[in-house]
């Protein structure tokens, strides 16, 4: 049901417009290519078996993961809060 100037459909164009380019914008940021051989940031070798699985991988699994615990932790968007706790 269409209210003032909107057609049919408009809301729901609009969440899969936001949608489609957020999956753009994730894809954009994924490593390519051949992966390092020595971590970049403490020189460890890199196994194989994680440059075959992740390409362009650039980190360690340990220096990945505290890149990844750095970047969540400033992160101040509360993904699991539910609709009544942002309301407040």
């Amino acid at each position: 049901m269409a209210t003032g100037w909107a057609q049919d459909g408009a809301v729901q164009d609009q969440i899969d417009a936001t949608v489609d380019d957020a999956i753009a914008r994730a894809r954009s940021q994924l490593k390519q290519g051949p992966g390092l051989e020595h971590c970049e940031e403490c020189d460890a070798p890199i196994p194989l078996a994680r440059r075959r699985a992740v390409p362009g991988v650039r980190l360690c699994v340990a220096c990945q993961q505290a890149h990844d615990e750095d970047e969540s932790a400033q992160s101040g968007y509360n993904r699991r809060g539910s609709k009544d706790s942002q309301l407040r």
